[in-house]
């Protein structure tokens, strides 16, 4: 599985880069607005952090706008994902990019039958909401396993899972059991996923015994 942090802090990003354990990133109009950075010049720094895919949304709804506003996000370099809506209109601009051979990220999918729309227009992601759902007493999970399922019918889909709001570790070891391609997720996920009491537990004791030692691996 592929790890994305969603997010548009270039100081997270950079951190987390350097880790090795970060495969892209995603981002959205609710996040940049709390960078307070300009979007193009944002996306331009992320896309130089990180080569991996970096989604950038486009701002308007209409066909017409979405298209000219993906066509110069997909300007700014070779490894940005246009991100459009799961809209009649964000799909028509997602065909239209796709066979342009540009990346796209088609967002806000809350059904399977959606799903099969993004892989029909030729979306490179598409992104399933877990959180969301889970949010209005659903089961968010169950999307993602339907999606997987359904795609694997059919060989000749290329479009890849992203599991999006995402909440804890959980929803990402359950989306990578059912085979979702990548998991996007906030940077404090990310970390959470390190934690265990037993790894705190255990490097406590080698560190308490290997002191008693006297030692230093570094002494010449």
């Amino acid at each position: 599985m592929k790890f994305f942090i969603d997010t548009a802090d270039v100081a997270e990003i950079r951190e987390l880069a350097e880790t090795g354990l970060l495969d892209g990133v995603t981002t959205n109009p609710s996040l940049v607005a709390k960078s307070g950075r300009n979007f193009l010049s944002l996306v331009a720094e992320i896309c130089e952090i990180v080569p991996g895919p970096v989604s950038a949304e486009v701002a308007a709804t209409d066909y017409e706008t979405m298209l000219a506003e993906g066509r110069h996000i997909a300007k700014i370099a070779p490894n940005v994902a246009v991100k459009v809506p799961l809209t009649p209109a964000g799909l028509k601009v997602c065909h239209r990019l796709s066979t342009d051979g540009t990346m796209v990220n088609v967002t806000l999918c809350f059904s399977a039958a959606q799903a099969l729309l993004a892989a029909k227009a030729g979306a490179t992601f598409v992104s399933p909401f877990v959180g969301r759902l889970d949010d209005i007493g659903h089961d968010g999970l169950s999307l993602i396993r339907d999606i997987v399922e359904i795609y694997a019918n059919y060989p000749g889909i290329a479009t890849e899972v992203l599991v999006a709001s995402i909440r804890n570790p959980g929803h990402i070891v359950e989306s990578a059991k059912m085979g979702a391609h990548v998991a996007t997720m906030p940077p404090s996920v990310l970390r959470q996923l390190y934690a265990h009491p037993l790894t705190d537990k255990g490097l406590a004791q080698f560190v308490a015994d290997w002191a008693k030692t006297g030692q230093s691996i570094l002494d010449k």
